[in-house]
């Protein structure tokens, strides 16, 4: 009995669901890709491609276990359509590997590169290198959501800063965040792989002395900070919200959140309000929106 990789084909009304349910029963959080194809003339095709992916443990319930995550997709299959699910068993030797292939150097924004900790790269003089190995941890850059919340990092964290980091999956935009310059950057995600993934790669970057790397949700948080970066799934954040994250961001401090499909978006910003955040920026990269909000000021 061997790994299962399991890859669904999504639209964008249904990627959240079936990231849930992968992330509900398959080892670490789901990866989602998006390859952007082309017209014959070279043009874009208007609708890219998405794809969840996962990997699901060897276990003497495997069987049970994926016949749970087929029947949850047939139930959403019946409000949006599915192609199946594609299942490739891998050799024991194999799964830590297979999803490695799928990565390679990536430029996002101005001046970041990440780097994956297995490829090879000769840095520009202006470049910030992060170097990644993301394990199964959400977080490789690849992903728009990510890509965004790495970009408005860029515009927006100033040295000196305090920065807080809720569902850091890889550590990628904690990493982001100190190498830009922050003074101190919290961490948090409530996946032990996560954890573990994110303290990897702190060390591998250096950053030991200004990250810090915890175990937890909104409850691990302490104090107060300059910005808060949240990239999850848009109904954790707003539960996140309800649990009063937004008091440990001081009065004119930064708020930015991703994960957010475009329908979700205008509740999300009606939260916004309830916890003085007042919307100062809205940006997208294909379905996928940020919400940059500042804290009302006392």
């Amino acid at each position: 009995m061997g790994w299962l990789e399991l890859t669904q084909e999504v639209d964008e009304e249904s990627a959240e669901a079936v990231v849930e349910l992968f992330s509900r029963y398959c080892r670490g959080s789901a990866v989602v890709e998006q390859q952007v194809g082309t017209e014959d003339g070279g043009e874009p095709l208007p609708n890219p491609i998405t794809r969840i992916r996962a990997y699901l443990a060897p276990s003497d319930d495997q069987v049970e276990v994926l016949l749970l995550i087929q029947q949850g997709l047939w139930h959403l299959s019946q409000i949006h359509p599915l192609p199946d699910l594609q299942i490739v068993r891998l050799e024991d030797k194999d799964w830590e590997h297979a999803w490695q292939d799928h990565y390679h150097v990536l430029r996002i924004g101005r001046r970041i590169v990440i780097r994956p900790s297995w490829r090879t790269y000769e840095p520009l003089p202006d470049d910030i290198v992060i170097t990644l190995d993301p394990g199964m941890a959400f977080g490789t850059g690849l992903h728009p959501s990510t890509q965004l919340c790495v970009q408005a990092l860029e515009d927006a964290v100033r040295p000196g800063m305090s920065v807080l980091d809720m569902g850091t999956g890889s550590g990628i935009l904690a990493i982001a965040a100190a190498l830009l310059g922050a003074a101190r950057v919290t961490a948090i995600d409530n996946d032990p792989i996560a954890v573990k993934a994110a303290t990897e790669n702190v060390l591998a970057n250096g950053m030991r002395n200004r990250i810090d790397v915890k175990l937890g949700s909104v409850e691990a948080v302490s104090g107060e900070f300059d910005l808060i970066v949240v990239n999850i799934l848009a109904h954790v954040i707003q539960e996140m919200l309800a649990q009063d994250l937004a008091r440990h961001l001081r009065p004119g401090g930064l708020f930015i959140a991703a994960g957010i499909l475009q329908t979700q978006a205008d509740d999300l910003e009606r939260s916004f309000a309830v916890h003085s955040l007042r919307l100062v920026e809205k940006r997208q990269d294909k379905d996928w929106v940020l919400l940059w909000a500042e804290k009302a000021r006392e």
